[in-house]
């Protein structure tokens, strides 16, 4: 009997742990609401940087458009003093904004912010006409003030004949009272301007005659346009002018 229950003893045990085996849940399926939310908060945080990384990439993409590109040619200035150059390289700051390394015709390097930049001509494809325009462009930054009106066969009665149009103009014409450069030679040349036109036309625009009858009209820091001054205006100014410029032809009118 003794033998009969030791035996029957060992069965029940073996019974008891095969049946706790189908009972009990596997411990590795086990999966604690504490794990679960980790990993989703991961994933969330993961989603939101890449989000974040996505939009600043756009945010600076849109700040770096308004950059000039590389090869452009550009008028500077740079501790009061203007320049002609060429652009070699382009950074962005943390902010978006653009700053240049550029080279003048001597061949000396600067490094410069975008609002720096007075003008800019954009550089043409082919090698020949590109270093054409870059000569011209410097001959014409040398240029003194008082050989503008011959080289653009400009008089000073000619622009005062343009401010008049423009002061008079309808409102109700897009930027009615306004000229550029280039509308400049076309009213009084009847042709499209060149490159090295325009930027004489803005040079001559911004001298002391030009300011006699148009005041700036700026974009993003920089003159590109000019705006009719009204009649009282320009006649006041006219007469102070004249005080300074009794050789003028414009106050032997």
């Amino acid at each position: 009997m003794k033998g009969t229950s030791a035996s029957l003893s060992l069965y029940l045990a073996f019974f008891v742990t095969v049946c706790s085996a189908f009972v009990s849940p596997p411990r590795q399926h086990v999966v604690s609401v504490s794990t679960l939310t980790v990993t989703n908060h991961a994933v969330m945080m993961a989603a939101k940087k890449e989000k974040s990384h996505d939009e600043t990439a756009t945010d600076k993409k849109q700040n770096h458009q308004a950059a000039f590109g590389m090869g452009t040619f550009v008028e500077f200035q740079e501790k009061k003093r203007t320049h002609v150059g060429k652009i070699l390289h382009i950074e962005f700051k943390a902010n978006g904004g653009a700053r240049y390394a550029v080279e003048d015709s001597e061949g000396k390097k600067y490094g410069i912010a975008d609002k720096q930049v007075t003008y800019a001509i954009p550089c043409p494809t082919s090698p020949g006409k590109a270093s054409k325009l870059y000569q011209d462009f410097c001959r014409a930054q040398d240029a003194p003030f008082d050989s503008l009106n011959a080289q653009l066969e400009m008089t000073p009665e000619l622009l005062q004949m343009v401010w008049e149009e423009k002061s008079v103009e309808d409102e109700a014409v897009k930027d009615h009272g306004a000229v550029t450069p280039a509308g400049l030679i076309e009213l009084v040349q009847g042709h499209a301007a060149s490159s090295i036109e325009k930027y004489l036309a803005w040079k001559l625009l911004r001298t002391d005659l030009g300011h006699l009858f148009f005041k700036e009209i700026k974009e993003s820091g920089r003159v590109v346009a000019f705006k009719a001054k009204t009649i009282k205006t320009v006649d006041a100014a006219k007469r102070a002018f004249c005080q300074s410029h009794t050789d003028s032809e414009i106050c032997l009118v």
